[in-house]
């Protein structure tokens, strides 16, 4: 099993896409690269601690190859604009990628390169290694599944869903 901290933007936008994936065993919401010793969604929401809102993913490579999920990352969030994802502002909002090793430092570059090729403004990805991971409270996990009313999950999640899937539905469930 392969483990990867991912940044872009929202958190919800990226769990609710990897949980549909198969060969993900697990999607935790969470904080990474802050400067505190701690984190939680309203002190890392004020921006000062300079977490981002990421996303912990435990997938199996030999059902969905890692190349495949990176990309999928690149597809689904705008890695061109420095802290923000559509109406997000903040360092918060940010695209990461936090690597736990230089294989996985290698592997997010090739992604980034690849990313290069679909998007026509410079790509901003922050890059940087794994300090720590710091798991959201409980009603962020699965927010999409568990939140089906919320318009934020029709207006802005469930079009990331559509996108993916109909780019890699051979990957989803």
């Amino acid at each position: 099993m392969t483990t990867y901290v991912l940044a872009g933007g929202c958190f919800w936008c990226l769990d609710a896409v990897f949980r549909r994936l198969e060969g993900v065993s697990k999607s935790v919401c969470g904080y990474a690269g802050g400067s505190s010793a701690t984190a939680s969604y309203y002190v890392v929401a004020t921006g000062k601690t300079h977490h981002a809102e990421s996303v912990q993913v435990t997938f199996d490579e030999s059902i969905l190859p890692a190349e495949v999920l990176l990309d999928l990352f690149f597809l689904i969030h705008n890695p061109t604009t420095p802290n923000q994802q559509g109406a997000d502002h903040g360092p918060q909002y940010r695209s990461a990628m936090f690597y736990a090793d230089e294989e996985q430092k290698a592997a997010f570059e090739a992604a980034i390169t690849r990313a290069t090729q679909h998007w026509d403004d410079a790509i901003v990805t922050e890059l940087s290694p794994l300090d720590h991971f710091y798991e959201a409270e409980p009603e962020h996990q699965d927010y999409f599944n568990n939140n089906p009313q919320n318009g934020y999950c029709s207006v802005v999640i469930e079009p990331k869903i559509v996108k993916a899937r109909a780019a890699y539905k051979q990957y989803f469930r």
